[in-house]
């Protein structure tokens, strides 16, 4: 596990997600990301096993490495895991508890990503080590009602996406209480195109 998630931080936890190219890892970083990802799931922002490899070399030890999965074997993600070199694995769809005791390795982390609902997610249900609350259509840049008056958070540390903006995600964090947010669609100046001035306009909104 990393040793974000054991220790006490004083600063909003940020993840850019998305990322495939190095001007977009370094521009992340640069501004301040805490984590940086890189989709191995079919749709537009989709990249092979070796170009991650390529741009996870590009990011510090302190910065985490995370690839999302949804749909793929416990073998495919596992294999993709290992070839590309990345730090975390973000499970994004309909996988069981089976795939995180499969995929717990030493210094690996693994996010839980589930829609919002009726019904709250706890931490650690399925063996994870952090969870991540999205939208029901993950990926389309669409916001929920993450202010709804009968929102309850999950109890730990847990990310917040869907939908983010930099002028939204202040208000997002305050409604919610989250532990850290997750942004991809809301810093692209076009589907699947990352732009260097949101992601920098989002981590200052974030972290202000």
């Amino acid at each position: 596990m990393a040793f974000w998630l054991t220790s006490d931080m004083a600063e909003l936890f940020v993840k850019i997600c998305g990322l495939r190219t190095e001007r977009d890892v370094d521009v992340a970083v640069a501004a301040g990301a805490d984590a940086v990802g890189f989709v191995f799931a079919a749709g537009p922002r989709t990249v092979d096993a070796p170009t991650v490899r390529r741009l996870a070399a590009r990011v510090p030890e302190q910065v985490l490495t995370v690839g999302v999965f949804r749909g793929q074997t416990v073998e495919q993600v596992r294999e993709l895991t290992e070839d590309s070199g990345i730090r975390a694995v973000q499970l994004h769809g309909d996988e069981g508890p089976e795939y995180c005791e499969t995929l717990r390795a030493p210094g690996r982390t693994l996010i839980r990503a589930v829609a919002a609902g009726e019904r709250t997610p706890r931490l650690g249900e399925f063996g994870e080590d952090l969870l991540l609350l999205d939208a029901p259509d993950p990926g389309s840049g669409k916001a929920w009602n993450w202010g709804a008056p009968d929102f309850t958070a999950p109890d730990g540390r847990w990310l917040l996406a869907g939908g983010l903006r930099p002028d939204t995600v202040r208000a997002a964090v305050a409604a919610t209480g989250a532990w850290g947010v997750d942004v991809s669609s809301g810093v692209e100046s076009a589907r699947g195109v990352k732009s260097p001035e949101l992601i920098r306009a989002f981590l200052t909104a974030a972290r202000a």
